[in-house]
């Protein structure tokens, strides 16, 4: 089986962002601004709390962009706002031809959203689609929504530009891991969650173009939709720890596929890492003992699901089924194929709970 994950950061390189972002904060906080825990409320003339504006600012500066805006509902919350800024309900939109996130197709049912397929791994296909049906809007998931994908995402982003189209990446479970988001790399938008990159439970950014970002604080004008600014400074100090932890994590997947297709465990077939949505390794066994290795690795102290998906509750490794979309595309993969996300663990940790957990099957 063939996987085209996406390239995660070296150590050096992750270094390297945080260091950028912190060296970011300190141009916006100067003295002891940044030990506040944050405001609370509608500051006038701001409509928000100051601390949250002031956190805008960093994240905006950071990803080279206009504007950002944080927003509630996580990272779902901060599709449906991205969305709703670049095409009204009953819109058109093009998505990759390959099962939708499931929050994400919620969101286009909502809207009432014509959806417009292309297979983004064929540039050329996405070309016919927007010439055909002259979509509104594109969204595109950074991560791999099937096995087989192998798009680059700075190139269909460029597919897009190059007809005008407007674009929103989901960059959930790429922040941090990867040299560039969808801004970055020229996209209308990109939305992701901060409760994956260690952050507050419930918090979603929003980067981009200022038209469309200003359109996302349109919807936000009473209190209740805002984020507080305690909430704010929590985001942004999990998102300091996040690339070396990433890449960390990276490491260790890395050790584990290694040392897995040596035929250590007689159990184990193959495995490979794959962005399935965050990046994971798959472990494909000879015999459909999935879920009698999940029973028992949890018995073990594997994490027996997510919380957030990398979230900063989440210390020990996972042991999980292959996600939604991967079953959708191949319904086989459940009896014969688990996920492992290492998290905060080492490769040692991860190998003795697999071992024990294929004895006896």
């Amino acid at each position: 089986m063939k996987t085209w994950p996406l390239q995660s950061l070296t150590m050096e390189q992750a270094q390297r962002k945080q260091f950028q972002l912190v060296d970011t904060i300190c141009r916006h906080f100067p003295g002891s601004d940044f030990l506040s825990a944050g405001d609370l409320g509608l500051v006038p003339g701001l409509n928000q709390p100051q601390m949250t504006q002031r956190v805008e600012s960093v994240l905006a500066d950071f990803f080279g962009a206009p504007a950002a805006a944080l927003v509630q509902g996580a990272g779902t919350g901060a599709i449906r706002s991205g969305l709703a800024a670049l095409l009204k309900s009953g819109g058109s939109l093009l998505i990759h031809d390959a099962p939708l996130y499931p929050t994400t197709a919620v969101i286009a049912e909502q809207m009432g959203l014509q959806l417009i397929r292309a297979d983004f791994n064929q540039l050329e296909d996405v070309k016919r689609a927007i010439e055909e049906h002259r979509p509104q809007a594109a969204l595109i998931q950074h991560t791999r929504q099937s096995i087989n994908d192998s798009y680059h995402l700075q190139e269909v982003i460029a597919c897009f530009n190059h007809y005008d189209l407007p674009s929103l990446t989901d960059d959930n479970y790429a922040v941090m891991k990867v040299m560039s988001i969808g801004c970055e790399c020229g996209a209308t938008l990109s939305t992701f969650s901060c409760f994956k990159l260690f952050g507050p439970p419930g918090v979603g950014i929003v980067v981009g173009a200022e038209k469309a970002v200003n359109a996302v604080r349109q919807s936000m004008y009473s209190g209740g939709s805002q984020i507080q600014g305690f909430q704010s400074m929590e985001a942004l100090r999990g998102l300091v720890f996040a690339p070396v932890m990433h890449a960390v994590q990276a490491q260790v997947n890395d050790s584990l596929v290694e040392q897995l297709n040596t035929g250590s465990i007689a159990q184990v077939k193959q495995a490979f890492i794959a962005n399935a949505q965050s990046k994971v390794l798959l472990v494909e066994f000879h015999q459909p003992i999935a879920e009698k290795v999940l029973a028992k690795a949890q018995q073990l102290g594997a994490l027996p699901y997510p919380v957030g998906a990398e979230s900063k509750y989440e210390i020990p490794p996972l042991f999980y089924r292959v996600s939604g979309t991967f079953r959708e595309s191949d319904p086989t993969l459940e009896q014969r194929m688990i996920r492992i996300n290492p998290n905060r663990s080492g490769a040692e940790t991860v190998l003795r709970i697999l071992r024990k957990s294929c004895e006896g099957i």
